[in-house]
This record gives C-alpha cells, structure tokens and sequence, in this order.
C-alpha cells in the first residue's frame, strides 16, 4: 500500500498542470507563447499538462420581448450562441498555431467556461488541480481598470498556485 502512494506522489512531481487563459487578444497569445518557451521546454523534464481555458462571456438574459415589445426572435438568440462557438474555435485554432511545435512534449487539454472570467478561471485553476496559472496583460489604464477590474489582479489574490501574468514588449 505505502509503494502505492509513494508512486502517486512520484508521478504528481513529474507532472506539471500549466493553465493558460486565452482569449481573442494577442496580449493572451504572447501569454501561451511566452509559457511554452520558459515553462514547457525540452530543457524542463518535467511532463507538462498545457490547459487551454476560454471564457465565453454569460449569454444575455432575455425576456421574450425585446424593450420595444416585440417578440425577441429564436433565430437571433441561436445566430448569438452561433457567433459565441465560432469565436471559441477560432481562437483555440490561433492557440494550437503557437503551441503545435510543442506538442510532442506534452499533453493539450482545451476547456471552455462561460460566465465572468475572473470567477471561472478561479473556479476552474481550482477544479483542474493546476500548478500554476498563465496569464496575458491587457494593461489597461487606471480608468477602464477601475470600471472593469483586472482579472489577473483577482485571480492573483484569489488562487492557490502561483499566477504568472505576463506582458507583451512594445514594440
């Protein structure tokens, strides 16, 4: 029984699970790319997990009317839902672009979350057992900051692994 757990606890040191929250911004793909280079490399012998988390914002409440009163059409809600997919494909799509090189190094897990991001990506680095969590800064400035919040300063102060937020040079 002891070689058991001794091998359980071998194993989670050779494992590594790297969240890495992405979205349709390039701050989130530098984010992935900068990851790769200086968490998952050959160099590391570490066997990593790369989790790819999106978030898809909450779906708007409907009424069956809109505020002009008229019915609120199925069509429009499916078309939104519709736009919602495409926009999770297609940035898993430019994410699997930067992490293809990689990918006989380690394992992919791709994972979607819809609701507000900050408490998804927490909820999520939690469920997911990560050991730590990558994320790309926006920088946005004090003002757009004070009205939205920054993710990455909630998600510091509210995981329990280490967050790497990482910001893109300018150019």
């Amino acid at each position: 029984m002891g070689s058991l757990m001794e091998e359980e606890v071998e194993k989670m040191r050779k494992e590594k699970r790297i969240v890495v929250a992405v979205d349709e911004s390039e701050e989130s793909m530098y984010a992935l790319s900068w990851c790769l280079t200086n968490l998952v490399s050959d160099a590391n012998k570490t066997k990593s997990t790369l989790i790819l988390l999106y978030v898809k914002p909450p779906p708007p409440l409907y009424n069956s009317l809109d505020a002009a009163g008229y019915l609120f059409a199925n069509d429009a809600v499916g078309a939104m839902e519709k736009y919602g997919w495409d926009l999770v494909n297609s940035v898993m799509a430019r994410a699997e672009a930067v992490y293809k090189d990689f990918s006989s190094i380690m394992s992919v897990e791709k994972k979607v979350g819809t609701g507000d991001a900050k408490d998804v990506i927490c909820g999520a680095v939690e469920k997911l057992g990560a050991d730590i969590l990558v994320m790309g800064s926006h920088e946005y400035g004090f003002f757009k900051r004070a009205l939205l919040g920054s993710v990455s300063d909630h998600c510091a102060k509210h995981v329990k692994c280490p967050v790497v937020v990482v910001k893109r040079p300018r150019d």
